[in-house]
C-alpha cells in the first residue's frame, strides 16, 4: 500500500469525506492537523504552495482538495 499523509484542518469538511474515503477502502494514512502544528503547516506549504485544506500526499503525488476519482485512481482501487 502506498503512504498516504493528509493535512487537515478540525473543521474541514473535505478532509472528513477524505479520511472517511481512505478508511472506507482501508487505506492507512498519516494524518497533520495543520491548525495545532505549525511545522505541518510549513510542511504542507512547502509540498502544495497552497493554505487551502486538504493537502492530501500520496507517494509524492500531491492532491489539493478532495478528488475522490483521481486518488483512488492513484491508490489502484475502484471508488
Amino acid at each position: 500500500m502506498k503512504k498516504v499523509i493528509i493535512y487537515t484542518t478540525p473543521s474541514c469538511v473535505y478532509c472528513k469525506m477524505a479520511k472517511e474515503f481512505f478508511k472506507t477502502h482501508t487505506v492507512p494514512y498519516e494524518e497533520h492537523d495543520v491548525y495545532a502544528d505549525d511545522a505541518a503547516r510549513e510542511e504542507m506549504i512547502q509540498k502544495s504552495h497552497q493554505l487551502g485544506v486538504p493537502v492530501i500526499d500520496i507517494e509524492g503525488e500531491i492532491f489539493v482538495g478532495f478528488n475522490q476519482r483521481e486518488m483512488a485512481k492513484t491508490l489502484g482501487i475502484s471508488s
